[in-house]
């Protein structure tokens, strides 16, 4: 077994792409898994294979838009007198890909929550097996959309800014409860989100045909790369780092 045996990690958007192969890497390490992701086959996959290696891992279904099913999902956690040492913070949402006069206002406000409102309310709902004597890294995968703005991107680019200024605002007060927080961009990765961007409308996302060239010249990153490359930030990082932005092809 690795050598973080004996530790808990909450792993959110858990059921694929790089939440999945951070849950695996984690696992790997000994690592006991929480997964949180919305109700899917491939959440019910994930966590086979996750327990596979570590059987103490579990998934609590999660739908970080939707306030209630945080709630939900705080109290099944709360409910397993554990300790967490660690949280990733990997669900995201492109929704909505449109000019930002032609976004719904509904698709705009989840794009918020998603992204940020539920990190926050999630974060704050398990400050109880947070705050304490024991080391807690938070991690944060940001994006590069966080520091340019992309045309019809404007939900997911604010949120993502939005998300960096809320992990710089956990370091500043975490180190009063032995919290560090460090945010990271993951790169261009071959994941259901790069799906969902080749498959918007031209007439939506002008810049469309720029990632369906990424994807046909080979430049995706693969998702358990990204997940290898993160682990030992998402599990070392000190507090010197802690606050810090991070790019994937800087580690």
């Amino acid at each position: 077994m690795g050598d973080l045996e004996g530790q808990t990690y909450l792993v959110t958007g858990a059921s694929k792409g790089i939440g999945r192969e951070v849950s695996l890497a984690l696992a790997r390490k000994g690592v006991r898994v929480i997964l949180l992701s919305r109700n899917s086959p491939e959440l019910e996959q994930t966590l086979s294979d996750v327990q596979a290696i570590t059987p103490a891992s579990y998934a609590t279904p999660c739908d970080l838009g939707d306030s209630s099913s945080i709630e939900q999902a705080a109290e099944t956690i709360l409910s397993q007198d554990v300790v967490i040492n660690g949280i990733v913070h990997n669900a995201g949402d492109i929704h909505p890909i449109k000019p930002l006069f032609e976004a719904d206002a509904v698709d705009w406000t989840r794009s918020m929550m998603v992204n940020v409102v539920g990190v926050q309310h999630l974060t704050q709902a398990l400050k109880a097996v947070l705050q304490g004597n024991h080391r807690v890294r938070v991690t944060t995968i940001s994006s590069g959309a966080a520091l340019r703005p992309l045309s019809s991107w404007s939900a997911y680019c604010t949120a993502k800014a939005g998300l960096d200024m809320w992990t710089r605002c956990l370091a500043e007060e975490g180190g009063l409860h032995n919290i560090t927080a460090v945010s990271v961009a993951p790169g261009i990765v071959d994941t259901a989100m790069q799906t969902t961007i080749r498959s918007a409308s031209e007439e939506d996302f002008p810049l469309r045909s720029n990632f369906v060239g990424y994807h046909e010249d080979g430049q995706l990153s693969k998702p358990e790369d990204v997940a290898s490359a993160l682990l030992p930030l998402i599990t070392e990082h000190t507090l010197e780092q802690s606050g810090q932005r991070f790019d994937v092809r800087d580690l």
